[in-house]
C-alpha cells in the first residue's frame, strides 16, 4: 500500500482531534491557581510529579506565599516542608524562591508574558512557559510533555515517531503546523488528558479507545 501523504496525515490528524474534542469537551489546565504567578509556581512544582499532588500542597503554599514579594523572602526550609511530598523539594524550593526574586527585581513584580522572558526565570523551560502563556495570558502556546510526546508518536502525528526521546521543540513545531495558534493550548490539554486516561504509558486501553479504528499503533495501516 502507498504511504500516507502529507495531506492525508493532516486530514487524519484533524479527524482524530475532532474525536478528542468530543471525548474531552472541556480542555482545561488541571493545576489549581488564581493568578499567573501561582500558575507559574505550580507548573514548576509539577515536574516529575502529578498535578493532583501539586494541588494538594499549593493551598498551604499560596496562603502563605501567593505573591512574588512574599515568596522572594520566604524561609527555604519552610518552603521545603510544604512541598516535601512532591519530591526534589530542595531544587524546587530554590527555583521558586529565585524566580520570585527575579520577578520582583527584573519585572516589577509582574509575571512576564513572552517566551524569551519567561525562560530566563529559574526552573522555567519552554514547556512551563507555554503553560503560563496559554492558560494565564491566552497567548498561543503548546506545552509538550511526556504525554504529548507519547500520544503524538503512537498516533503517528509526527514523522519522528520512532524516536523514543524526540526534541520537544521539534515536536512542538511539527504538531502546531497543523493547527491555528488559537487551538494550541486546548490541543495540548486534550492530548495530555487522553494520555493520562486512555493512551497511558503502560497498558493503554486500546480496546475501548475511540481512535482505535484509525490509530496506526492499534494496527490500522497508513
Amino acid at each position: 500500500m502507498p504511504r500516507e501523504t502529507t495531506q492525508q496525515r493532516s486530514d487524519r490528524i484533524h479527524a482524530e482531534y475532532a474525536v478528542l474534542c468530543r471525548m474531552f469537551p472541556e480542555a482545561i489546565c488541571t493545576l489549581d491557581f488564581q493568578t499567573p504567578f501561582q500558575l507559574l509556581v505550580a507548573t514548576v512544582l509539577s515536574a516529575q510529579t502529578t498535578d493532583v499532588r501539586v494541588n494538594s500542597v499549593t493551598p498551604e503554599l499560596f496562603s502563605n506565599y501567593g505573591t512574588p514579594e512574599t515568596l522572594a523572602v520566604a524561609n527555604p526550609e519552610h518552603i521545603e516542608d510544604i512541598i516535601h511530598p512532591l519530591g526534589f523539594y530542595h531544587t524546587k524550593s530554590a527555583h521558586i524562591i529565585k524566580l520570585a526574586n527575579q520577578i520582583v527585581s527584573d519585572f516589577n513584580g509582574i509575571v512576564p508574558q513572552t517566551m524569551e522572558e519567561l525562560t530566563k526565570l529559574a526552573g522555567v523551560g519552554r514547556k512551563t512557559a507555554n503553560v503560563v502563556l496559554g492558560d494565564a495570558f491566552d497567548v498561543p502556546g503548546f506545552p509538550v510533555d511526556t504525554h504529548v510526546i507519547r500520544v503524538t508518536g503512537r498516533l503517528r502525528w509526527r514523522t519522528d515517531w520512532r524516536d523514543k526521546h524526540p526534541d520537544p521543540v521539534k515536536v512542538e513545531k511539527e504538531i502546531t503546523q497543523y493547527f491555528e495558534p488559537s487551538e494550541w493550548s486546548d490541543l495540548s490539554h486534550r492530548l495530555i488528558l487522553f494520555g493520562r486516561t486512555v493512551c497511558t504509558a503502560r497498558n493503554p486501553d486500546c480496546e475501548s479507545c475511540l481512535l482505535n479504528d484509525t490509530c496506526p499503533s492499534a494496527g490500522h495501516p497508513l
